[in-house]
């Protein structure tokens, strides 16, 4: 384990300080990334059949009534199922913008480096240019990653919420494997 704090501590030197606002950021992305997915996998389908087999036993007054509730049934599993979609969309947003702050402060680096000492020796700028490029790969990476379970997440959370709307109708579907 302490290789990898190590090399962790390594590519901060070699990034900046935008590296760390990109680690920490996507720490946190992939922190509510995982629990989406546990929350999804756990959780979600014993909430689910506990609500779905009330709902069902329910037999509330009117139709009218009973359309109410299914509705407000409704959006009580939207709100289960979307808590953190936002934030996880906001970060995939953020963090490449977080990568070009880190190639342009890098830069910054490498210019006054320049300006002070002149370009006659390449490896005196070169951390600047390092810095630059070590916090947009960065930023690009963890977003890339993050939007593609972003979009899944989105999906899933969306199909959870038809075939709950199907429960409540009558029209018993079964569970997404995934």
């Amino acid at each position: 384990m302490p290789g990898w704090f190590e090399s962790v501590g390594a590519l901060e030197a070699r990034g900046g300080e935008t590296f760390l606002a990109i680690l920490v950021l996507s720490t946190l992305m992939w922190t509510l990334i995982i629990e989406r997915y546990w929350f999804l996998r756990k959780i979600y389908p014993a909430w689910l059949r506990r609500n779905a087999t009330v709902w069902q036993d329910r037999h509330v007054g009117t139709p009218q009534n009973r359309e109410r509730v299914r509705v407000g049934f409704l959006a009580s599993v939207s709100q289960k199922l979307q808590p953190h979609l936002a934030l996880i969309r906001a970060l995939v947003s953020v963090l490449p913008l977080l990568g070009l702050l880190g190639t342009v402060t890098g830069m910054v680096s490498a210019f006054d480096v320049i300006a002070e000492i002149g370009a006659g020796d390449v490896r005196v700028f070169s951390s600047g240019i390092s810095q630059a490029l070590v916090s947009t790969a960065a930023g690009l990476v963890t977003a890339l990653s993050g939007l593609y379970f972003s979009i899944d997440l989105q999906r899933r959370a969306e199909g959870e919420a038809e075939r709950a709307a199907g429960l409540l109708a009558g029209v018993r579907r079964e569970p997404e494997v995934s």
